[in-house]
């Protein structure tokens, strides 16, 4: 979850890096192997039928996540800026959600855990159950923040009831957010943010297989760590990752640097073949994909998903993003990140275009 910059982070950070590690991590370097070539698929070329979005979609909503289901409903979660509550939409199309009523699926502890900075929530349908993920601080240490998990088995995950199945279990108990999670060639995989001990940095993205909705097994690999100049304006940030599997390959997408008019997004490839938890297998990007546009009057693009337009084809990106690049105060106490989509494009060498953050269209 973009978070910004965190008033008391680094005294949280410097705590955390104190903790002794639970379990050993394998470190991706900072130059991985570069990807192999892999034939494009039918998404990388053709005409597309999809008219553009009305944008903001949604006013006050960051960190967006957008889940088609197979009853060809999209629904949709984000952030609320009071950060106290999950909500949940649902619309027969992308733009109907703009307008579409908003349940509150859950909200925070009064006190204790998950009791403060909700932040982050991402659906999931597994396994015929419905999942959200989701980061949250404690009433009495709200930087404290880490992973938890809600269940709802029913069909309908408006309906039902939504069972709180407890905090992700990582090698470190230190602050961790921003859980995704997706399948490749059969396995289930969780990738996260978390900042790691001893480590000079804020916050890495991880990767591990997992073993349920709410499990990690086997070796935890850190995928990417704060290196470039773009990674660590106001913060040593990677996180929010984002995962498409596209044209033989796996890309992984994260935002980085604090949440200001600096946020933007970078880019991890692997081949399809890979082994996923192999640090080699992931090249990086050494410039961001994703930024801050002054032509366009949007700042601040980040904390991205990815979904599917209603032909079934065509790719679109849903993230955050501001209208305005000066921010008075803390970042996190600015309500105005707007859920946005657009389309994302495919070069010819079958890689992600993301192009320009759009402008307003309302």
């Amino acid at each position: 979850m973009s978070r910004g910059a965190v008033p008391d982070r680094r005294s949280v950070l410097r705590t955390a890096a104190g903790l002794g590690a639970l379990g050993a991590l394998a470190a991706t370097p900072g130059a991985a192997h570069a990807a192999g070539p892999a034939a494009a698929d039918a998404r990388t070329a053709g005409p597309r039928a999809v008219a553009p979005y009305a944008n903001p979609l949604i006013r006050n909503r960051a960190d967006p996540h957008i889940h088609r289901h197979t009853d060809g409903h999209y629904y949709y979660t984000a952030t609320v800026p009071e950060y106290d509550r999950v909500v949940l939409r649902r619309s027969p199309t992308l733009a109907g959600l703009a307008d579409a009523a908003e349940s509150v699926i859950w909200r925070r502890h009064g006190s204790g855990d998950m009791g403060a900075h909700i932040w982050a929530p991402e659906i999931h349908h597994i396994d015929g159950a419905w999942y959200v993920y989701f980061a949250a601080g404690r009433t009495d240490d709200v930087w404290r923040i880490r992973m938890w998990v809600l269940e709802n088995r029913s069909a309908d995950p408006f309906s039902g009831t939504w069972t709180e199945r407890g905090r992700i279990t990582t090698a470190w108990d230190t602050f961790s957010l921003d859980a995704t999670t997706f399948v490749h060639r059969g396995t289930r995989y969780l990738a996260w943010a978390q900042h790691e001990p001893g480590m000079d940095n804020n916050t890495a993205v991880f990767l591990s297989e997992m073993a349920g909705p709410w499990t990690l097994s086997g070796p935890q690999v850190r995928l990417t760590t704060p290196e470039y100049a773009w990674e660590t304006v106001g913060y040593k940030v990677n996180e929010g990752p984002s995962v498409i599997q596209r044209n033989g390959r796996v890309f992984l997408v994260y935002s980085a640097s604090a949440t200001d008019s600096n946020y933007c997004l970078g880019l991890l490839t692997a081949d399809d073949s890979a082994d996923l938890l192999a640090p080699g297998s992931w090249s990086k990007s050494p410039r961001p994909v994703f930024t801050s546009s002054d032509t366009t009057r949007q700042y601040g693009p980040g904390h991205n998903s990815f979904t599917v337009a209603e032909d079934g084809r065509t790719d679109v990106l849903v993230y955050h993003a501001r209208q305005y690049k000066e921010i008075s105060g803390d970042p996190l106490n600015d309500p105005n990140r707007h859920t946005r989509l657009q389309e994302l494009g495919w070069k010819p060498d079958g890689t992600p275009d993301f192009g320009v953050p759009v402008a307003d269209s309302r």
